[in-house]
């Protein structure tokens, strides 16, 4: 029968005793109460003999807000088989294995806090008193154990890249330039709409490798991919259209907008330069209104739309009339993408679209001929994205976390246990551990 300590410890397979102050917690003495503990783990024979006792120390977790130093006394028993190689063995439980100085369940605790609980791999390994290999190895076996092998079904994926660590340049003697010797890239797979989150990460940027990864999944997974949603990368468009010929390609809005916004940044300053004959300062108005150029105008209130064009207005021609015309080809372009999900007809997009162009053909300023360019080339997925309204925020929203991640481990040195890291901390909404219930 087991009495009420031994069910406050909670090692099942171990009785407790005995217990008293010791200078670091209390001193727990246990004796085994697994009746299997006897079983030879060779041949599974019970054994009848013993061959002594031992005692050993294992650590396990707080009771109480106090950690509890175990005292096992065990015993070591013989096999009376003679074809069973094995001819002794020491009592063995569960919760503590053969040969395991720590509980199985201060193992996965210590896993469970940097899987699961927000932790670095050094802040665990603190906080269960145990070292720094002991931690990370309990991390990896977890990680494997709550990971699904493979994803599960995608109809909306999402491609991104991130950039492992910070390039490294060395000085090329021949060239007498500096050239890059480790610029570390990550691709990562999300899922956008299912909730799977990151569904695996390759390293390199390459189109290759995008292809590899996905070869290595399923026919029918890939099959049910509908639509991928990528930035204007044409890395990622030919892997795509090489692995997944049949999905169809978006490209997400959110670099064209940026696109947009840095067509005007690039203009306004181009023409401060040549105007004034340096950069721009406190005291030109083209310079102070910088950060309101690259606001929407449907996001502002009317006055201060006003005010921003009459303030543009009264500046010389030469520097209102080239950043007026990035400004308004720039909302235009806006006004185009702010039709997705409202189900836009042909007429429509068609109009917006060409008062777009029409807008950069007219201004003959270079900045906005090259942004028109790019939405022509990139315009089937454009459309795309304004008939599926699907968008690759979830990729975005991944990195930020992936970045959240290296920061607070002051860095990876090793990409296999980074990738592993962030698949767990990107995972975890899918897995339930940020459900408050």
């Amino acid at each position: 029968m087991v009495d009420d300590t031994s069910r406050l410890l909670g090692l099942d397979g171990l009785a407790v005793v005995g217990v008293e102050d010791g200078p670091d917690g209390p001193i727990v003495q246990v004796v085994t109460a697994d009746q299997n503990a006897r079983n030879c783990p060779e041949c599974g024979t019970r054994s009848r003999r013993s061959k002594g006792r031992r005692v050993t120390r294992p650590r396990d977790l707080p009771v109480g807000g106090r950690r509890p130093q175990l005292v096992w006394t065990k015993r070591r028993w013989r096999c009376d088989q003679p074809e069973c190689r094995r001819r002794s063995f020491t009592e063995a439980i569960r919760q503590v294995p053969a040969r395991h100085r720590l509980t199985t369940r201060l193992r996965a605790a210590a896993g469970a806090a940097v899987a699961d609980g927000g932790r670095t791999i050094m802040q665990s390994a603190r906080d269960h008193d145990v070292s720094w290999p002991v931690a990370a190895s309990a991390f990896t076996t977890h990680a494997k154990a709550v990971l699904p092998s493979e994803p599960g079904p995608v109809w909306a994926l999402g491609i991104d890249e991130i950039r492992r660590g910070r390039p490294q340049f060395e000085w090329d003697e021949t060239t007498n330039t500096w050239r890059t010797r480790v610029d570390r890239w990550h691709v990562g797979f999300v899922d956008l709409t299912g909730g799977q989150g990151l569904l695996g990460q390759v390293e390199g940027r390459t189109a290759q490798a995008v292809i590899d990864w996905l070869a290595d999944r399923d026919p029918a997974w890939r099959a049910q991919i509908r639509y991928v949603a990528i930035d204007m990368s044409t890395i990622f468009k030919s892997a795509v259209r090489r692995a997944l010929p049949h999905a169809i390609l978006v490209v997400d809005h959110f670099h064209l907008v940026q696109l947009a916004n840095q067509t005007v940044t690039e203009v306004r300053r181009r023409v401060t330069v040549q105007q004034r004959g340096r950069r721009g300062r406190k005291g030109n108005r083209e310079w102070e209104l910088r950060n309101r150029l690259t606001r929407s105008a449907a996001r502002m209130r009317g006055e201060h739309v006003d005010a921003l064009v009459d303030d543009l207005s009264a500046l010389p021609t030469p520097i209102s009339a080239p950043i007026l015309a990035a400004w308004n080809a720039k909302e235009d372009l806006l006004d185009l993408l702010a039709t997705a999900r409202t189900h836009p007809d042909r007429e429509q997009i068609c109009r917006l679209l060409y008062r777009f162009y029409r807008r950069c053909a007219e201004a003959d300023v270079p900045e906005l001929e090259r942004l028109a360019t790019t939405a022509e080339v990139w315009w089937p997925q454009i459309l795309a994205f304004l008939h599926a309204g699907i968008t690759n925020a979830g990729s975005e929203g991944t990195n930020r976390v992936i970045k959240t991640v290296a920061r607070d481990a002051y860095g990876f040195r090793n990409p296999n246990n980074q990738r592993l890291r962030t698949r767990c901390t990107t995972t975890r909404k899918a897995r339930g551990h940020l459900n408050a219930r």
